[in-house]
């Protein structure tokens, strides 16, 4: 039980399952958005795309956080305007998009002098994170929970059929940015904790499970919550005795309840759903 019970004694452990909470909890609820939405790219390309951000934030003297948030807003932007005024479809967009400014940002990283780490950037350091982080990202990540909750309603239908959403006088050009930013901020918010790379399955799994699991999006919000809090506080306990990569562990949790989903879920399960075929 010592044995156990030794990752809970150490405060940066506890400082990493709180905010590993925080973290997995809203980006469990944006991403059951971006699972009816079919947005999966997206959180991939925003993510991708505030590096140079970063680092030009870095080189003028601005927070990192303010760099990378104007950089994910851009590239969601560019994304939207170049699919409406072009016959070009929307996952190749952000194909182009988020690929050229990845490789923009590494380009200066190359040429600009930093004491920034990139694999701090690429993978996070949730078990380094100073108190500031910890508070800033907390109060960021509760506003930010916050409206999202405050305007599921609206989000669902925009996302779930954005053609009734606008019969019934719905903004939906304002959800469709309002969606961008808030899918901005959780990017930034995760940054510094999971880095890019990571937040990508942070941004998707947890809704892919609570997909399988129901058809009630209320209920798809629970599960996809449960999933990824479950999934950060496992994740930091178990990367303790492995000394390994934090932020991996967490998703590898993740990736693992998502193939136990796939193969069990009662309606949808592969394994499950094979039983039920008819025997010709």
């Amino acid at each position: 039980m010592s044995v156990l019970l030794d990752p809970f004694r150490y405060p940066f452990m506890v400082d990493a399952m709180i905010v590993g909470v925080a973290i997995g909890a809203v980006c469990a609820v944006l991403s059951c958005f971006l699972v009816l939405k079919g947005w999966s790219l997206m959180g991939d390309a925003i993510s991708h795309a505030v590096l140079p951000g970063i680092v030009i934030a870095y080189a003028i003297g601005l927070p990192l956080a303010v760099g990378a948030f104007v950089s994910g807003l851009f590239c969601a932007v560019a994304t939207g305007y170049i699919k409406a005024n072009s016959r070009v479809k929307e996952d190749t967009v952000m194909g182009v998009v988020f690929t050229g400014l990845f490789a923009f940002g590494l380009v200066l990283f190359t040429k600009i002098k930093s004491d920034l780490h990139l694999d701090h950037i690429l993978f996070g350091n949730i078990l380094g994170l100073e108190p500031g982080d910890l508070r800033n990202t907390l109060i960021v990540a509760g506003i930010t929970l916050a409206v999202i909750l405050a305007i599921r309603r609206d989000l669902l239908l925009y996302c779930f059929d954005p053609g009734q959403a606008r019969t019934i006088g719905l903004p939906v050009n304002l959800l469709y940015y309002l969606l961008l930013s808030l899918l901005a901020v959780t990017i930034v918010v995760s940054l510094k904790a999971v880095g890019i790379i990571l937040v990508i399955a942070m941004l998707v799994t947890p809704g892919s499970i609570a997909y399988l699991l129901t058809d009630r999006f209320g209920r798809m919000l629970g599960i996809a919550t449960g999933a990824a809090v479950f999934s950060s506080v496992s994740g930091i306990y178990i990367s303790f005795f492995l000394n390994a990569s934090t932020g991996a562990c967490i998703v590898l949790v993740q990736a693992l309840l998502f193939v136990i989903t796939l193969a069990f879920a009662p309606k949808h399960g592969l394994l499950l759903w094979r039983r039920r075929l008819p025997v010709s």
